[in-house]
Formats: structure tokens, sequence, C-alpha cells
């Protein structure tokens, strides 16, 4: 953990004291990296995996550099879901609460009412612009919404705007912005298709990389279960049903099954909130305010809705699937442990998805494998007991398999240790050399890394 303060930064004294407000004692890695850099003027590229406090590593510079009477466009957040929108500006007005002269600042997201936002802005500019990309467009494009004045740009969760297609809309907004902008990017993984984009506005920026010391939290339970011959909705009734979850939060990769799912659910008595990208506006704000209010305590939600749920008290999170990009699981199980509290994850796999379970493996997570017995989680057997079974008996070299066929015969005792032995330092040999190669494999991928990080700079 890091030993500066936010007194460190030399931040205003009421951002000290909002961020004391919110329990904040100590910077993040994220934030102790980048907020000096931003009070600098610096263009900055943050990367680092979801709850790492990305969100204040941008705001809280931000608000120190704002001029409360300049009423005019000074900074421009996009956001590529509501559900975040609506996070930010919270946490914008949370801040907000502690000026000694209130900054103005307006929230624009698609589904909610255009001609107040087109009325309010013909009489008063905000200062502090939040929103998704194609409204905030369309408000530019509409005449409406001035940003020439803006020196600042915060492209937040860059990985799911890329995602979700709004790098257009961001590439229009940002070319509106005179050159001498500072940008800030943000994200929890930066994707090849998003660097011609960042070199088109970015010259020279800092890039900073903050890496998860472990793939998945050590105060995260990661439980791997089969659904091999069994109802799937049911399943999931009994796993969120045999504890108490605080929170439980189950993901589906499709909207028709985040609906199927949360019927399923109700009609078991089960009180779920329903979270995917095909909702009503109003009606996802309600239920993204009743979640947080604590009035559910089961979600099923998809993958990019799930991003705008930001809530430490999860203690359960379910897959019913497996993601079909491998990069959501890192996100999914996120969600909880946070904090320092411990968390459950549970995926559900079928047998046919071996081959998505092992390349999660190769990537460092671990998985506990476990069944249902009884209405209780038991420790089961390796998925991969059999295979690994197979490999050691074909790993033996021909002149091995002739020492074991003869072990079969009557011989002397002493024969019989020797041949044991030997197929020992044999099997010995092979572990050595598969440690070597594994050895040399992660130097190659250190190496492949730090050239990427020099070319970047």
């Amino acid at each position: 953990m890091s030993e500066r303060t936010f007194q460190d930064f030399n931040l205003p004294s009421y951002l000290l004291k909002a961020v004391h407000a919110i329990n904040f004692r100590q910077p993040t890695a994220i934030q102790e990296r980048v907020i000096p850099d931003i009070l600098n003027g610096r263009s900055v590229v943050g990367q680092s995996e979801t709850g790492s406090g990305k969100t204040h590593a941008f705001l809280l510079p931000i608000f120190a550099k704002l001029d409360p009477q300049k009423q005019k466009v000074q900074a421009v957040i996009t956001t590529p879901s509501r559900e975040l929108a609506y996070q930010i500006y919270a946490a914008a007005k949370q801040l907000n609460k502690f000026a000694p002269t209130p900054l103005t600042i307006h929230n624009y997201v698609g589904g909610t009412d255009k001609q107040h936002q087109l009325a309010q802005l013909s009489r008063k500019q905000p200062q502090l612009v939040i929103g998704t990309p194609g409204r905030v467009l369309d408000l530019v494009k509409s005449q409406a919404l001035d940003l020439h004045t803006a020196t600042m740009f915060v492209v937040d969760e860059a990985d799911m705007t890329l995602d979700m297609g709004f790098l257009a809309p961001v590439d229009q907004i940002a070319s509106t912005f005179p050159d001498d902008l500072q940008m800030m990017v943000f994200s929890a993984t930066i994707p090849q298709k998003l660097r011609p984009f960042l070199k088109k506005y970015m010259a020279n920026p800092v890039v900073e990389e903050i890496r998860p010391q472990t793939i998945i939290n050590p105060d995260v339970k990661n439980w791997l279960l089969s659904t091999k011959g069994q109802d799937k909705n049911q399943l999931i009734y009994r796993l969120l049903t045999m504890g108490e979850p605080y929170l439980a939060l189950v993901f589906a990769n499709t909207k028709k099954r985040v609906e199927e799912l949360t019927h399923y659910l109700e009609n078991q008595g089960l009180k779920v909130a329903m979270i995917h990208g095909g909702l009503e506006a109003r009606r996802r704000k309600r239920t993204m305010r009743q979640i947080r209010n604590l009035d559910f305590q089961y979600i099923v939600a998809t993958d990019l809705a799930a991003r705008g749920i930001d809530i430490d008290g999860i203690s359960l999170v379910i897959n019913d699937d497996l993601p079909t990009d491998l990069e959501y699981f890192i996100h999914r199980v996120g969600r909880t442990g946070r904090n320092g509290m411990e968390g459950t994850a549970i995926t559900l796999y079928a047998p046919g998805e071996d081959d998505l379970i092992a390349k999660l493996e190769e990537r460092g997570i671990k998985f506990v494998p476990k069944e249902l017995k009884r209405g209780r989680l038991v420790t089961t057997h390796d998925r991969n007991r059999r295979h690994k079974y197979r490999r050691r008996q074909a790993s033996l070299d021909p002149s091995m398999k002739g020492f074991v066929k003869k072990t079969k015969k009557k011989v002397k005792p002493g024969y019989k240790k020797r041949i044991k032995r030997a197929i020992k330092d044999e099997e010995q040999e092979k572990r050595k050399l598969e440690v070597r190669h594994r050895i040399r494999k992660a130097k190659r991928v250190r190496q492949r890394q730090r050239r990427r990080e020099r070319n970047r700079r």
C-alpha cells in the first residue's frame, strides 16, 4: 500500500474534506501515479483493473483545475454506458458539495429529455460535462453544447467504448476541441484497435499501467462447477439460496438469457433486479438506484450493463456461462471481494467448454473444482485428472516402457527397485526440462512486454 496521502498532491482543502467524507485514506496505485501528471497538465493513458479507483484519479485533479469564475465548458468526460455516466456524475456531485463556489455539472445520456437539455444549454453552459458519446455529440451537432472552450477531455472505459461501437462518436467529439487539449484515457485494457485513436490525439502521453498483483483477488474464492446433467436455472436458484449472500450478481451473456433467468428466479419467489442494454432508460436508472439502496439481494445482468454496478457489498458472483470475450471474466469476478472483504465467484461450465477453462488457466487463473451434494458445495476431483494421467503414461520413454513391462514378470526384488529408480529419475529429468522451458518462455514474454513499453514511449 502507498505511504503517500492525498495531502501530498497539494489539492484544494475542500477536496481533502470531500475524500475524507467518503473514507478515502490513502490513494490507490493508479491515483498516486496519474494525479500529479494531470495536475501538471500532462495527457495520460491510465490502465488498471476494474475497481482500482480510476474515477477519482481523474475527477480530483480536474476539480482542482476548474475555474468556478468562468461559466463555460472546461472539461468533458465520456463513458460508454448510462450507468457509468450516472456513477461518475454522482461522484462529481459528492465532490462539488464541498466546493466553496459550486460548479455547474451536467450529465447527458441517451433516453433522457433532450428538449429540456437544449433549453438548459441556451441559458447557461456547464463547466463540467459528463455523458455518453451519442448524446454529447448530438447536443454538439444541435449547436447547443459548446465544447471549443474545453481544455480537458476524459475517455473513461476506453476498451468498453470500443467494444460498444462508440469510438467513432468519441473521435468526432475530440475533433471539436482546441489543439492544446489535455486528454486522459482510462481503461482496464488497451486493445490494439484503440491505438490509432490514441496516436491521433495524444502526441506524447504519460502511460501508466498498474498490473494487478494477482489475476484474481486472493480474497475471492474462485470455484468451478460442471452443469453436466443438471437444469441450469434450478442449479443457479439453489446456489443463490443455499447461503445468505449480502448481494449476489449473476452474469449472463445475452439480454434474452438475462430475461429468461430473471423470470425463472422471480417465479421461485426471489426479488430480482434485471439489468441489460435493452431496458428503457428510465427503468434502468430506477433499477440502478434501487440496487445502490440495497432494495435487491439478487441481480442478473449482462457484462456491459454491469460495468455501472460499482458496489462494495457484492459477496457472490455467479457466471451463468463463460463470457464470449474471456477478458470479461476478470471484470466479472472483480465485482466481489473488494476493500478487504471476502467474496465467492462460481463459474458454471458445460463439458464442451474445457478448452475455454484451459485458456483461463493459462492466464494464471486458478479454479477450485466443486460439486453440489446434499445442499452443500464440496470440493471434488480435478477435471483434468484423466488427461494428466494419460499424459504421464504417454510421456514415458520407450525404454522405460520396456522396464515397466518387465516388472510384471517374476524377477529379483533388487531388479524391481532399479526399475522404479530408473523410472523416477526419468520423470524428474522431464520435470526439470519442463520447468526450464516455462522459465525461458516467461522470460521471452517479459522481454516482449518491455519492448512494447519502450515502443509506446
